[in-house]
C-alpha cells in the first residue's frame, strides 16, 4: 500500500521538478550551486519547496539546466504575498477539510477586521507608509474569504482569554472584533471555545497552534512564532500537537459559554470598562 501524505503545493511540486530536471541534467546540489553562485543548502530550500528563487536566480537555473525559461515563467505564477515560512500554509489552509486552531495572545489571522489587523502592523512596523500599511492589511484579511463558503473548512477556534482581554487598537476596535467573532459563532460557521483564566496551566500555553485535516491525505500541524513558522507532517508530531489540542479543549468553555464570554467582554470594551 502507498504511504499517504499531505496534499503537495504548488512550490513543492516546483520544487520536486526542479529535482527531476537537475537529476537529469547529472547534476548535483552543489553542481548546480556551483552555477548559481549560491550554497547547496539555498538548492535543497528550492527542491523541497520552502523557498523560491528570485527571478535572477530562476534564470541562472534554466541556464544551467537547459529548460529553456521554465523555471523562470513557472515562477510567475508561484509568487506569494505570505512570508516563505507561511506561503505552504496559506495554500494548504485553501485545501482543508478541518482547520483547529489556538491563539495565545491574539486573534487569528483568519478571523481578523480591518482595523484590528492595522493597529498589529503599525504595533510592529515601526517605519512604514500608508500605502505599505493598506496592503498588509488587504493580504491578512483577505483569507476570511474561506469563512464565505458555508462548508469547508469546518473551523474551530479555541481563544485564551488573554486574546479578549488585551486591547489592540483600543475599546471599540475590540469591540468591532469580538463581536465579528461572535456573530461567527452564532451562524455556526465557527465553533468557538475560550480558555479562561480560571484555567490555570494548559498544554498550550507555549504556541499559537494550527491543526488541518484534509480530505484524502494525513494532517498536519503548524506552530508559529516571531518572525518564523513550522509546517510539520511527521505523523508523530502532528499526534502529539492533536493531543495537545484535545488536552487544552478539555480545559475551555464549552461553545455558549465561550460565546456568552465574549459578547460580555465586547460590551466592556465597547463601554470602555
Amino acid at each position: 500500500m502507498n504511504e499517504q501524505r499531505r496534499p503537495r503545493t504548488a512550490r513543492e511540486k516546483y520544487g520536486e521538478e526542479l529535482r527531476l530536471r537537475r537529476t537529469a541534467a547529472s547534476l548535483t546540489q552543489e553542481g548546480l550551486a556551483d552555477q548559481l553562485m549560491c550554497s547547496p543548502t539555498l538548492i535543497s530550500h528550492y527542491e523541497a519547496g520552502r523557498r523560491l528563487p528570485k527571478p535572477d536566480d530562476a534564470r541562472r537555473i534554466d541556464r544551467a539546466l537547459r529548460t529553456d525559461g521554465f523555471f523562470e515563467r513557472w515562477l510567475e505564477d508561484l509568487e506569494s504575498e505570505y512570508n516563505d515560512y507561511f506561503a505552504v500554509v496559506a495554500e494548504l489552509e485553501q485545501q482543508a477539510t478541518l482547520i483547529q486552531q489556538f491563539a495565545l495572545s491574539l486573534v487569528p489571522g483568519v478571523l481578523q477586521t480591518d482595523a484590528y489587523a492595522r493597529a498589529l502592523f503599525r504595533a510592529y512596523r515601526p517605519n512604514y507608509t500608508a500605502e505599505e500599511l493598506d496592503e498588509a492589511v488587504v493580504i491578512r484579511t483577505k483569507r476570511s474569504r474561506m469563512l464565505d463558503g458555508p462548508l469547508r473548512p469546518v473551523i474551530w477556534t479555541m481563544l485564551d482569554e488573554a486574546v479578549l482581554r488585551r486591547r489592540v487598537g483600543g475599546p471599540q476596535v475590540m469591540a468591532e472584533q469580538l463581536h465579528k467573532i461572535a456573530d461567527l459563532a452564532e451562524a455556526g460557521r465557527l465553533r468557538l471555545h475560550v480558555l479562561p483564566y480560571s484555567a490555570g496551566a494548559h498544554s498550550l500555553m507555549e504556541s499559537l497552534l494550527t491543526l488541518m485535516d484534509f480530505e484524502d491525505a494525513p494532517p498536519v500541524a503548524y506552530v508559529e512564532g516571531l518572525l518564523t513558522g513550522h509546517l510539520m507532517d511527521d505523523l508523530a508530531l502532528v499526534a502529539a500537537s492533536q493531543t495537545a489540542y484535545a488536552l487544552a479543549l478539555s480545559d475551555a468553555l464549552s461553545h455558549q459559554e465561550s460565546l456568552a464570554l465574549v459578547k460580555a467582554v465586547a460590551e466592556e470594551h465597547a463601554h470602555g470598562q
